[in-house]
C-alpha cells in the first residue's frame, strides 16, 4: 500500500493532475468507461445483487454519467478564482479565493451502490485535480472486480488506482497519509476511518446511514403517497441509505395507507416479487439472517416471505410495531418497513427528535404550516416533501448527513469543493504605502486612526 501511494504522491507532485486539460480528459476517460463497458457492469451488479439492468442504469451507471456531464459543463466556471470585497483601510488590493487540489485522496466505497457510490465521488476528486485511490467493497466482488479490471484502462494509471481486497487490505491503506478520506458505509465503520484520519490529521468527509423516518397525515393522496413510498424502500431491496426506513403516520391514516402500500407493491413486483425481475435481493447471508431477525418487530401486514437459499426477503410491511422492537433500534437497510401510529404532528416531531439527526426526511402533507414546522422543528440531513430519495439526482443540492447520519458533502459542484483547498489570496501594490498608518511607532495621529477605524468597523 505504501508504494502504491507513494507513486500517485509522486505524480501528484509531478503536477500530472493539475492542468484543466487532464482534469477534463480524465473525466471524458470515465464517460466513455460507463457507457462502452456499461453491459459490464449491469452483468456485474445483477450477479451481486440481483438488481436489474434498468435500475443499475438509473441508480448506477446513469447517475454518474450525469454527474460527469454536470461537472464537464460547469468545471472551468467553478474553479475560476472569486473576487473578494477588501476594506477601505487596506485599499489599493485586491483579494480572492482560488480552489487547489488537496494531493492524495482514498475513496472507500459501500456494497449497495457499488459503481455509484465509488464512481460519484471520484467525478468530485479528479475534477478539483488530485490523485486518488479507490477501494470498492469486497462484499461485491463482481463489481469490484471489474473497477479493479477496467478503471487502469480507461483513466492514468500514474494518479489513479484501484485496491480491491476486505478488511486487512482496508486498515493497511487507512494507515497511510492521504489529504482527504472520503468513506460511504455505517456508523462503526465511519469511527474506525475517523480514527484512523486523526493520526495524519487527515480531513475526512462521512456519508453515514440512519433512520430515516416518512411522515404521512391525512391531506394527501394515500394511494399516490404509498406508491412514492414503497418505490423509495423497496428499490434495491430496502439496500439504500436514504431509503425510508420507517414511517409514522396519523392514527386513522394508519389502515388506508397499510392497503395503499399493499397496492403499490402489487403494481411494482407483481403477485409474487420472488418471480420478478424488478426486485432485488439481499447482498449476502449475515445481512438476510440479521433481517429476518426484525420480523417479529410487529404484525405482518404486507410480505414476510423469505427464502435464505436465494436470499430472497419479500417487501414488507410491519404493523402493531412497539417503538423498542428490534427494527427501531438500528437502521433497517433492507425491504421491512414498520408503521407506527401518531397522534398527530406534534407527536411525530417528538419521536423524531428523540433520536439521533436523520440522513433523509420525507413528509407527505398537503399542508403548509406542517412543512414549515417540519423545516425548523427537525435536523436531518434532507428534506423531501412528497418524494423520497430523489434529492440525490439534483446535481445543486449538497447530499450529506448531519450528527450520527454524516459529516461532510458532495455532488455537483460540492463534490469539487470537498476534495479542494480554498486558498486565500490578498495582493497589496508596495506603492503608495498605505500601512505606514498602522506601522510603530505608534503616535497620537495614528492611535486616533486606529479608534475610529474600529468605530467603523463596528
Amino acid at each position: 500500500m505504501t508504494h502504491t501511494v507513494e507513486e500517485l504522491r509522486s505524480a501528484f507532485d509531478a503536477g500530472i493532475t493539475k492542468p484543466l486539460a487532464w482534469r477534463l480528459a480524465q473525466l471524458r476517460a470515465l464517460r466513455r468507461m460507463l457507457t462502452e463497458r456499461s453491459a459490464e457492469f449491469e452483468d456485474a451488479l445483477l450477479a451481486d445483487l440481483g438488481k436489474n439492468p434498468t435500475e443499475s442504469q438509473i441508480a448506477e451507471l446513469g447517475f454518474v454519467v450525469g454527474e460527469i456531464d454536470h461537472a464537464l459543463k460547469h468545471l472551468r466556471r467553478w474553479l475560476r478564482p472569486k473576487r473578494v470585497s477588501v476594506p477601505g483601510a487596506l485599499l489599493p488590493a485586491r483579494a480572492s479565493t482560488l480552489l487547489e487540489p488537496v494531493g492524495v485522496v482514498l475513496v472507500i466505497a459501500p456494497w449497495n451502490y457499488p459503481v455509484q457510490l465509488l464512481l460519484a465521488p471520484l467525478v468530485g476528486a479528479l475534477g478539483a485535480g488530485n490523485a486518488v485511490v479507490l477501494k470498492p467493497s469486497e462484499l461485491a466482488p463482481a463489481t469490484s472486480a471489474a473497477m479493479g479490471r477496467l478503471i487502469p484502462q480507461y483513466l492514468d494509471r500514474r494518479a489513479v488506482a484501484v485496491v480491491e481486497g476486505g478488511v486487512e487490505e482496508t486498515t493497511d491503506l487507512l494507515a497511510q497519509r492521504f489529504d482527504h478520506i472520503f468513506y460511504t458505509g455505517n456508523g462503526r465503520v465511519g469511527r474506525i476511518v475517523a480514527a484512523a484520519a486523526v493520526e495524519h490529521l487527515t480531513p475526512v468527509t462521512l456519508e453515514l446511514g440512519g433512520k430515516s423516518p416518512v411522515y404521512v397525515d391525512g391531506t394527501v393522496d394515500i394511494a399516490a403517497a404509498a406508491r412514492r413510498i414503497a418505490w423509495g424502500k423497496f428499490m434495491n431491496a430496502g439496500q439504500t441509505c436514504v431509503a425510508p426506513d420507517y414511517v409514522l403516520a396519523d392514527r386513522a391514516v394508519v389502515p388506508r395507507l397499510t392497503d395503499a402500500l399493499r397496492d403499490a407493491v402489487r403494481e411494482l413486483y407483481g403477485d409474487d416479487p420472488a418471480q420478478s425481475p424488478d426486485y432485488g435481493r439481499i447482498v449476502d447471508d449475515r445481512q438476510f439472517s440479521r433481517l429476518t431477525g426484525m420480523l417479529d418487530s410487529g404484525t405482518t401486514a404486507i410480505g414476510g416471505d423469505h427464502d435464505a437459499a436465494t436470499r430472497y426477503l419479500a417487501p414488507t410491511v410491519l404493523v402493531d410495531v412497539p417503538g423498542d422492537a428490534p427494527a427501531m433500534a438500528q437502521e433497517i437497510f433492507g425491504p421491512i418497513l414498520p408503521i407506527l401510529p401518531v397522534d398527530g404532528l406534534d407527536d411525530a416531531i417528538r419521536f423524531i427528535r428523540a433520536g439521533d439527526k436523520p440522513l433523509a426526511l420525507y413528509v407527505f402533507t398537503s399542508s403548509a404550516t406542517v412543512r414549515r414546522r417540519i423545516l425548523t422543528e427537525t435536523s436531518s440531513g434532507a428534506v423531501g416533501f412528497g418524494i423520497p430519495a430523489a434529492h440525490l439526482a439534483v446535481a445543486g443540492l449538497p447530499f450529506g448527513g448531519v450528527g450520527e447520519s454524516g459529516a461532510g458533502a458532495y455532488h455537483g459542484e460540492r463534490s469539487v469543493r470537498t476534495f479542494s483547498h480554498e486558498k486565500a489570496v490578498l495582493s497589496k501594490p508596495l506603492a503608495p504605502d498605505t500601512m505606514q498608518l498602522v506601522y510603530p511607532p505608534y503616535t497620537e495621529g495614528k492611535d486616533r486612526f486606529a479608534r475610529g477605524l474600529l468605530r467603523k468597523l463596528g
